[in-house]
C-alpha cells in the first residue's frame, strides 16, 4: 500500500473524531478529514474526492442513512463504512440497501481491526 488515501470521518461525537483521526493519521498512507456536522460534510464531499468515508448513523442534524443516500446519489461507487453504537438488524439491512460498503460497531473492539477493515475496503 504505497498510494495515499483520503479518508473522511463524519460523526457528531468530537471524542470519536479525535480518537479516530489521531489513530488513522499515524498511518503515512492516510490523509484524514473530520466533520462533526453532516450537512457541512456533504458540502465538502461535493468538492473533494474521498477514497473512503466513515459515517455515523445516529446524528442530530441528519441521520447517517440520509447522508449515505445523498452521497450515493452523487457517486454510486463511493465507499462508505457505516458506524453505530445502536445496531439493529433494520439499520444494517437499510444501510446495505442504500449502498454502504461495510458496517462497524462502536465502541470499536480494536482500532487496529477498524484500520484493517478500512484497508480491505480500499483494496476491494
Amino acid at each position: 500500500m504505497s498510494k495515499r488515501y483520503s479518508i473522511a470521518i463524519i460523526d457528531d461525537e468530537t471524542e470519536i473524531l479525535n480518537v479516530l483521526s489521531r489513530f488513522l493519521a499515524r498511518n503515512p498512507n492516510f490523509s484524514v478529514s473530520t466533520y462533526s456536522n453532516p450537512v457541512s460534510a456533504l458540502g465538502s464531499i461535493e468538492t473533494n474526492n474521498f477514497d473512503v468515508i466513515l459515517l455515523d448513523i445516529m446524528m442530530p442534524q441528519m441521520n447517517g442513512l440520509e447522508v449515505l443516500e445523498k452521497i450515493k446519489a452523487k457517486d454510486d461507487s463511493q465507499k462508505v463504512i457505516m458506524m453505530t453504537a445502536y445496531s439493529t438488524l433494520d439499520k444494517v439491512l437499510k444501510s446495505h440497501k442504500e449502498g454502504a460498503t461495510n458496517y462497524v460497531m462502536k465502541p470499536f473492539d480494536s482500532l487496529q481491526l477498524l484500520e484493517k477493515k478500512i484497508i480491505e475496503v480500499l483494496e476491494s
